[in-house]
Order: C-alpha cells, then structure tokens, then sequence
C-alpha cells in the first residue's frame, strides 16, 4: 500500500533563495553546492532565508541472521557491545554528536543479546534479530510495520525536541548484505555491481556474500512491493530507518542519508512514498560497492567524498557544519546593491 501523500518543499520560497543567491558578492554559482543546500533549506522551511536547524541524530541497533553464513568480519555480538558503546559516549557518533551540540538517541529495533537498561537507549525490540536471509525471509511484513512504526516514533520524538534536520544512522553487524540486496532490487543491478567487503572481508567472504544476495534475490517475486521486499531481504534497523525518512518528510522535516546502508532504507522508503527523495540530502559516498549506484537512482548528489564505510550516521554528521556555513553564507553576504559593488554587466 502506498504511504499518505507527503507535502512538497515551497517552491516560492526555493525560488526567492536563487534569486537571493545570485545577488550576493560573488560570481553566480561560485558557492557551488553550498548554494544549493541553502536553497534547498529555504524550501524545507519555507523562507527565502532559512534559519540554522537544530540537528537530530538516531541510531537503529539491529542483528542480521544472516552472520550465520560467514558475512562478516565480525561476530553478532559485536551489536550490543557497539550499542553499551554508544550509551557510554565512546563511538564514533557520540563525538560527532557531541562536537556539533546534536540530539542523539539509540533506539534497539532487534539486537540479539538482551540488553540492560542503558542511558540514551530506546527499546523498540520487535525480534531478536532477524532470521537467516541466505535460507527464508529474513522478517514478517508484521515484523517489517513494527519497525517502520519504530523509526517513525523516533522522527516524532527528534521533531519533538526541536529537531529542524535529521539524521538516520545504524549499528548491526552483517548489514552491508541486507543492504545490497535491497540496492540490487530496487536499483535493478546484479549483486556483482553491488556487493562490497562491508566490515573488511576477504575475498573468499565476498563471493560468499555475492552469492547469498543472489540466492535470497531469486525469492523475491515479480511485482513485490516494498514492504514484502523488506520482510524478505531486509534488517529490523533498515526497515525503522526507512520509517524514520517517511516520518520526518510527513512532518516537513528533511533528512541527511548518510551512507550504504542508510541509501538502501532510503530507496525502500522512496518506493513507498514516491516524492521522500525531495526531502533527502545526500551527505556523502561512501567506499562501499554500489553506493554510488543507489544514490543515483535516489536523485541525489553527495556532498563529500571522505572514503568512508564506518555507518552509525557518521557521514551525515560530519556534513553538519557544512549545511551550517552554506546557510550563514547565505544569509550573511551582502548582495552587490547592499555593499555597492558592480555586478557583472
């Protein structure tokens, strides 16, 4: 079934930003991207001139049955001691969180292990993990609603809490396969163009990664729609991410995708709400295989090229300060008329 309609960014107000951007002291353009971002903030918000957004990250823990097959360079219960990481301040995430004054929330969506109760952690378990998608369906579509329903509660509680931008990022060990699987699918690419090394595997573990994607790929049937292709090779934390992207553009909210896995929950969302990609900013390629495949497909054009493949929204927060200074240069500059230089004839 398709999502509600989602509302469109102002195009009046995108509008008055070019025309504000092409007044200001500098050659039309020379911005580049930053030009960009800031028009695009000024549809979001619906002002020729938007203001700084408050940023909210969440971070969806998951497990992936899949692990069983040898897919990864580390084991499952790496999950839940990344998530008591995260709780504790000492992930990636948190010191770009911390650096950028970014709300950050964990949500557990399906870790495996029982977890404690954790500072920051939101429980949301729907299964421990999903089941092996080399073998059968990795969810049910009732698994599959839970989780959507999970990141949608998360986006509602970010906006909540004066969020003007969100992030999605994820921890699960073995969620590169999912993940390729769903860009193969929804990108209509072959696993060979798509598969990548993930946590750093070896090429003995790549072609085993390269042939499960196939195998569980040969399950889907013709015309499945969006949510079965998820229940059937996708994460609990991809499918809530997905959700999370579909809440935060029902509620005019944009958000920054970060990485391979994060592109794959975005590409499931978009199929089920057709126009989510005008409320998705791109904030990076990353080193995976075929993420460059699924940003194309989204429309959507990275803002950096870091070489990155850590996840947890990392990309996507390191993009911050960018969208920062994109919309200080716009609203900061005087126009050739204010500073009484000549424009170009």
């Amino acid at each position: 079934m398709p999502e509600t309609k989602l509302p469109t960014p102002d195009a009046a107000a995108y509008a008055a930003a070019r025309a504000h951007q092409n007044q200001l002291t500098k050659p039309t353009g020379s911005l580049g991207m930053l030009e960009d971002v800031a028009c695009r903030f000024a549809g979001w918000q619906g002002r020729a001139v938007p203001r700084p957004p408050k940023a909210a990250i969440t971070v969806f823990a998951a497990d992936h049955g899949v692990t069983a097959e040898g897919v990864s360079a580390y084991p499952s219960a790496v999950t839940a001691e990344m998530v008591k990481n995260f709780a504790a301040g000492g992930a990636a995430i948190c010191v770009l969180a911390r650096q950028h004054g970014a709300r950050l929330e964990v949500v557990d969506v399906g870790v495996a292990s029982p977890l404690p109760a954790l500072s920051g952690v939101v429980s949301a378990r729907v299964a421990p993990g999903t089941r092996n998608l080399a073998r059968t369906a990795a969810m049910t579509e009732a698994e599959v609603d839970a989780a959507l329903e999970a990141g949608r509660a998360a986006a509602r509680r970010a906006v909540d809490a004066g969020a003007g931008v969100l992030v999605a990022g994820e921890m699960g060990i073995g969620n590169t396969t999912p993940s390729a699987a769903l860009i193969c699918h929804f990108c209509a690419l072959p696993p060979e163009a798509v598969v990548g090394r993930g946590t750093g595997v070896d090429d003995a573990a790549l072609l085993l990664k390269t042939r499960v994607v196939t195998q569980a790929l040969a399950r889907l049937p013709a015309g499945a729609d969006a949510r079965a292709v998820l229940a059937e090779v996708g994460g609990l934390e991809i499918a809530a991410m997905a959700g999370f992207y579909l809440e935060g553009a029902r509620l005019g909210m944009p958000s920054v995708v970060d990485g391979f896995i994060a592109a794959a929950a975005a590409l499931a969302a978009c199929a089920m709400a057709p126009g989510l990609e005008h409320w998705l900013l791109a904030s990076h390629r990353s080193q995976e295989t075929g993420h460059q495949a699924a940003l194309a497909r989204l429309g959507l054009a990275p803002m950096v090229d870091l070489g990155l493949r850590l996840g947890e929204g990392s990309g996507a927060a390191l993009v911050l300060p960018l969208i920062a200074s994109a919309l200080q240069l716009h609203a900061g500059m005087a126009t050739f008329a204010s500073a009484g230089v000549t424009d170009k004839a």
